[in-house]
């Protein structure tokens, strides 16, 4: 007998791939350039992965909680007034301790200059607001 013939179904395949969307990360290279700096002593790479997870951790409960702050505050944008009461309840700013004096000790002369105004020549501000 004839069998009427009939065509294969074949599966349809998802448009869109099942993998979960990457967060961006802080990358390796710095985390274990800025250990490097602090510690001045060599580590071995079980240390590196507690240390990079660490700092992961840390980065993002710091943009939550900047996050945190400036909803709160009625805004989208952050702002640096925002960072500085983060980095007060810290503990890192304090009355003794302003911004501008870890700016001054721990960020190279070009960052400095972005960040802390400076008056040149012709009274201009740098940098202007």
């Amino acid at each position: 007998p004839l069998q009427l013939l009939q065509p294969k179904t074949v599966p349809k395949r998802l448009g869109t791939s099942q993998k979960k969307p990457r967060e961006p990360q802080v990358p390796r290279s710095l985390i274990k350039e800025i250990f490097r700096h602090f510690a001045k002593m060599p580590m071995t790479r079980d240390a590196f992965k507690i240390v990079e997870r660490c700092s992961e951790r840390y980065f993002k409960q710091l943009s939550d909680d900047l996050e945190a702050y400036t909803r709160h505050a009625g805004r989208k944008t952050v702002e640096a007034a925002d960072l500085e009461v983060l980095m007060r309840r810290q503990g890192l700013v304090t009355d003794k301790m302003p911004l501008n004096v870890l700016i001054e000790r721990y960020l190279p002369l070009e960052y400095r200059k972005l960040l802390i105004p400076v008056a040149v020549s012709g009274n201009k501000v740098i940098p202007c607001k």
